[in-house]
């Protein structure tokens, strides 16, 4: 074997200083360089903005009324028709949406196939929510060619082959019905590759949301099973009662598999000990972060001689201060909301962090299923306030909006 000569440089005083005016001689070489403008337009910043934008201006293209599931969904596209950014199937995109002086979001999970966005579609699906302050405003008065801003595509609750099993029994409820239709749509197409077995509740036959769709995938598509079951009709055909721990046992694959969960929050607390029943490792067990609950009080720590009572919420944002109300039986975003402060929020759930805000004094409430904060948010003092219910007065510094 022949001799290889390597230099090698030493390494002592010499060097030490060297690597020591490493930052002057750079901060120089910056100070020397002329302050102009980079010429030209790069196809990587380009791409980079089209991917990853900080908002989306869309328009309502079309709307298909899903009539007895008293549901509608909208078809959304960009003003110019361009290819919008891709999304896993199972994510969401969150909407500001201008109502009574107030700027809120909501977020919709996106109910085709991601091959969609590559056409310059998303399609979202409402549905409605008697006494709720947004879903039924948006079906009643939305309309063709009315423009909506939104994020890009956002969320967790997908399928990851580093993770999860390769056949995976999903549990739906209600509107929940929509991430599993955007799953069903990409096995179809190919884009994702998995086996999906999906118990979809309903509380009757006329009331199941997308049923042509779901069962026309079905028959053309082997990797995709669905299964039908009415809490409140017994019919041939369809499976009835509520989804338990032998109803998914019944139809659960052979060997290892996946449970993905997405409905109502009366369907998660039913759901969790039936779930825990079947004795998953926890890797296997995945769920979309339910919306915030609406009864507080229900949940395990909560301090029951705050429920009824109001307090005032000091907000800060940059130079501006606001005192605005704010209830203990609801989150403190949607106080800021109300108030008519634009502030940050995508899931709403507690899950992105997107709401991150200071807490300078004063207690909140997280319910134990929302409480996704880093350590070092809770030991600095930081909330989500999509999830925070006041407790007391509080002292909220909170992020400008981004969008």
């Amino acid at each position: 074997m022949p001799d290889l000569k390597v230099k090698v440089g030493l390494i002592g005083k010499f060097d030490m200083l060297k690597f020591k005016n490493m930052k002057k001689v750079r901060e120089k070489a910056i100070q020397a360089a002329p302050a102009r403008e980079v010429d030209g337009v790069f196809p990587i910043n380009e791409n980079a903005k089209a991917l990853h934008p900080d908002f989306l201006e869309l328009v309502i293209d079309r709307i298909v009324d899903r009539g007895g599931a008293q549901a509608k969904t909208f078809v959304l596209k960009r003003p110019d028709g361009k290819p919008l950014p891709y999304f896993r199937a199972g994510q969401y995109i969150s909407l500001k949406i201008p109502m009574d002086g107030s700027l809120v979001s909501r977020s919709y999970s996106l109910c085709d196939s991601p091959k969609a966005a590559l056409a310059g579609e998303y399609a979202i699906t409402v549905r409605a929510n008697p006494g709720g302050f947004v879903a039924d405003r948006l079906l009643a008065e939305k309309k063709v060619g009315d423009r909506l801003i939104a994020s890009c595509p956002q969320g967790f609750f997908y399928y990851e082959d580093l993770r999860d099993a390769k056949k995976v029994v999903g549990l739906a409820g209600g509107s929940g019905i929509t991430p599993f239709l955007s799953m069903a749509r990409a096995i179809a197409d190919g884009i994702e590759d998995f086996e999906l077995t999906l118990l979809f509740g309903s509380r009757s036959e006329d009331n199941i949301l997308f049923r042509g769709e779901l069962d026309e995938i079905a028959r053309a598509c082997p990797k995709f099973k669905v299964v039908h079951v009415l809490s409140e009709e017994e019919k041939v055909g369809f499976e009835s009662g509520f989804i338990t721990a032998e109803l998914i046992k019944k139809y659960a694959p052979e060997g290892d598999f996946s449970v993905f969960l997405c409905g109502p929050e009366a369907m998660y607390k039913f759901l969790k000990p039936e779930i825990e029943k079947l004795g998953l490792p926890e890797r296997r067990f995945r769920r979309k972060l339910i919306d915030v609950t609406k009864t507080p009080w229900d949940c395990e720590g909560y301090p029951q001689e705050a429920r009824g009572k109001s307090f005032q919420i000091l907000v800060k944002q940059g130079p501006q201060e606001w005192t605005i109300p704010a209830s203990a039986d609801e989150p403190v975003l949607v106080a800021v909301e109300r108030a008519g402060i634009k502030a940050p929020s995508r899931c709403r759930a507690g899950e992105c962090g997107w709401c991150r805000s200071r807490l300078l004094s004063g207690t909140v409430f997280i319910p134990q299923e929302n409480e996704m904060r880093r350590w070092a948010d809770v030991h600095y003092g930081y909330i989500h306030p999509c999830c925070s219910f006041p407790t007391s007065d509080l002292v909220l510094e909170i992020p400008g909006e981004f969008f």
